[in-house]
């Protein structure tokens, strides 16, 4: 075990990023609803929401291009950060599975859901991310610590759902069923960086795939009538759409180095804090959720907290066996 290996898998490391990209994550559904306003896109019209989502991730990619160029700098000699020719697969498909499918799926599920619902749905990726990891990547064993870990967490996103936050149950398909496509969409592409990034550096991987995935939805979306209307776009909307690219390049870089020095069950059940961030921030920014800070939130909070606590400390236990 190498330095950053040891460095990046300490207990203490892994819950600090991990919250930190759960933040963000956490601020996106509330910053993806008022960027619909800011930029004039509505419910109805799918593709314009596409052509939006395109634009955030190939701000992302250039972001984490940029930013992982500056870092190598005495590495690659001042030289733009690629990824080697044999990474190419690589890129096209997690882009076409972490961006592509995963946010066609996200962006239009949240213009047809509330910013609370999204959250409480968006919390089963870690359930899939674990079960992906051991069913079809073969990554990990689902031990029974895990297991009640996750059952755990899940709880305290159950709790917020159903304890008196006069939360609408009714589902359709374009709303909550492609929240779901979408987190079963983001658990493969977890399995997808783990698998990846023991090969290519998780920066360049992160940068191109998103930028990629950028290009693909912004094309995919003007192709078919999308269009944003960006003349009447106030600072302020163009101040949130930086923001969301900074979120992606960020999280999800941060995300995959995790991944890369972790296991996936690990890194992945820190994820039940995203529909708890997700559902404070809309609660404060969207109005959403009046009850956000009585005892069903801190006590869901309590219960996602307990969850990570469960799984981490199987994972310490393992390698102190080791």
């Amino acid at each position: 075990m190498n330095n950053a290996e040891k460095r990046m898998s300490r207990t203490g490391v892994v819950f600090g990023c991990a919250l930190i990209c759960c933040f963000l994550w956490g601020s996106a559904a509330p910053s993806i609803k008022i960027g619909y306003r800011l930029f004039g896109i509505e419910a109805a019209d799918s593709m314009a929401q596409i052509v939006f989502a395109g634009m955030r991730f190939m701000l992302a990619g250039l972001m984490v291009i940029l930013a992982g160029s500056l870092l190598d700098r005495k590495e690659n000699g001042g030289k733009l950060l690629k990824p080697r020719k044999s990474s190419l697969p690589m890129i096209l498909k997690l882009a076409m599975v972490q961006t592509v499918a995963q946010y066609i799926f996200y962006y239009i599920g949240l213009a047809h859901t509330t910013g609370v619902k999204a959250a409480i749905i968006g919390g089963s990726n870690v359930f899939f991310s674990i079960f992906i990891a051991v069913a079809i990547f073969h990554m990990e064993r689902l031990t029974l610590r895990k297991l009640l870990g996750c059952v755990v967490g899940f709880a305290g996103v159950v709790v917020i759902n159903t304890a008196g936050n006069g939360i609408d149950m009714n589902v359709s398909l374009l709303g909550e069923g492609f929240i779901l496509f979408s987190s079963l969409s983001y658990a493969l592409s977890s399995g997808l960086i783990k698998k990846y990034s023991a090969k290519e550096d998780p920066v360049a991987l992160s940068g191109y795939q998103f930028l990629c995935g950028g290009i693909v939805l912004t094309a995919v979306g003007f192709i078919f009538g999308g269009r944003v209307n960006l003349a009447g776009v106030s600072a302020g909307g163009w101040a949130l759409l930086f923001y969301m690219g900074f979120i992606s390049a960020a999280a999800y870089t941060l995300w995959g180095i995790l991944l890369k020095y972790n296991p996936v069950g690990r890194v992945a059940v820190f994820g039940f804090m995203n529909p708890v961030f997700s559902f404070l921030l809309s609660a404060l920014l969207l109005g959403e959720g009046s009850q956000a800070f009585g005892w069903p939130g801190l006590s869901a909070l309590a219960l996602v907290c307990a969850g990570i606590l469960i799984v981490n400390l199987a994972e310490e236990e393992k390698d102190q066996r080791q």
